[in-house]
């Protein structure tokens, strides 16, 4: 049984910058996934000052409508629904739902995706617990194009069942104000910070209180997840505004559940809150935030989503990229062998689970994430991280 690394620190994740930045400038392009990750802009439909004076942003602000028990069977909140978050305990398939249409009949029933199984560590959880939990409790972020409302059925045996009518692109505007420096970056990877993309702070709260409180271990294991959202999204900002609602609020985890997402454009969003010291994803001691994508294996354990569905479909080129980068300096900066297996020791909870230094969803608990093709894809996406330079500071 292997033990979790050493934490790397400030000066480490700092110093790393200079050499990784040069591992990937003079990588070979003999792959897809051989070049730098694509600079990140300002996040769709945000409009911002310029230059590195102090900078705002304008963002619509979230809209959400919650329903619960027999009432989230039928809802029509008021406004033009981008998606639907839906949870539930009990099977998870067989479950489907409709979309009302402006001013006609609703539309066709469709079936609601597994989802992915996800949530907090339990400090008392054993192995068998863990998974449990994870497989009980069925979610689905569904995309609505707008629609005015919509119509839920859920398999018999079905319980505590959640809705959120989530609307990320029609609300008020709202300003958020940016670092004065342009672009962020960590370790030499441009990134958009939570306020870069329109992270509003205070849903991380509950009656006044922070809901899920940061704690930080040593990284042991990365994990490549999709968000079985749509393919082609015209706004990728406005989708992980509503990631991070459906996360934070409906199913009640207090935040976002990756700790990085990267769009098909190869912008990389951070996610996870993890302080204000300007690090995404770790404390200033080189501790990695634990964060909600593997429920019960989550601690020490870095999660990285790309947006889409990625089942059927390869994921972009320049997403493809964005993610072996940002692989790279992760292995680089804690020097982890992308190549190697290793058992994960949660910290948290005692549960160990052998896997690949850089594993999928499915490696961790039963469901169909991160898709087909990228799952298949990741003996090569480990060995293109190598040649990146991954695992080798020190």
């Amino acid at each position: 049984m292997s033990n979790p690394q050493p934490a790397v620190s400030r000066r480490t994740l700092v110093g790393a910058i200079g050499a990784t930045a040069a591992a990937l400038a003079v990588a070979p392009a003999t792959s897809a996934a051989a070049a730098a990750p694509t600079p990140a802009p300002s996040p769709a439909g945000a409009a911002g000052s310029a230059g590195r004076g102090p900078r705002t942003v304008s963002v619509p602000a979230t809209r959400a409508q919650s329903a619960a028990g027999a009432e989230a069977t039928t809802v029509r909140p008021g406004f033009p629904i981008r998606y639907v978050g839906v949870s539930w305990d009990g099977p998870a398939r067989g479950a489907a739902i409709r979309l009302h249409r402006d001013g006609g009949a609703p539309g066709a029933w469709q079936p609601l995706p597994a989802g992915c199984a996800g949530g907090p560590d339990e400090p008392a959880q054993t192995a068998r617990s863990a998974a449990a939990t994870a497989t009980t409790t069925a979610t689905a972020l569904i995309a609505a194009g707008g629609a005015p409302g919509y119509d839920l059925r859920l398999p018999d045996g079905a319980g505590n069942v959640r809705t959120a009518a989530i609307d990320t692109v029609h609300g008020p505007v709202r300003s958020v104000a940016l670092a004065p420096t342009a672009p962020v970056s960590f370790c030499g990877v441009e990134y958009l910070s939570r306020a870069a993309w329109g992270a509003d702070e205070t849903k991380r709260f509950k009656n006044g209180v922070e809901n899920s409180p940061a704690k930080y271990y040593p990284l042991q294991t990365l994990t490549v997840h999709h968000t079985d959202t749509p393919n082609a999204d015209p706004d990728p900002a406005a989708t992980v505004r509503a990631i991070y609602e459906y996360h934070a609020i409906t199913n009640d985890w207090g935040d976002i559940g990756y700790h990085f997402l990267i769009d098909e454009a190869g912008r990389i969003y951070e996610g996870r809150w993890s302080g204000d010291d300007g690090i995404p994803a770790h404390d200033a001691s080189g501790n990695v935030v634990t964060a909600f994508h593997t429920a019960g294996f989550n601690s020490g354990n870095l999660g990285i989503a790309l947006l889409g569905t990625l089942s059927n479909q390869a994921p972009t080129a320049p997403a493809r990229r964005a993610l072996t980068g940002l692989l790279s300096v992760l292995a680089r900066t804690h020097q982890l062998d992308p190549q190697a297996h290793t058992t994960f020791v949660n910290p948290v909870n005692g549960v160990t689970k052998p896997v690949d230094m850089i594993s999928g969803h499915r490696d961790w608990l039963a469901t169909d994430c991160p898709g087909g093709t990228i799952y298949a894809d990741l003996p090569v996406l480990r060995a293109d991280v190598a040649a990146l330079g991954g695992g080798t500071a020190h």
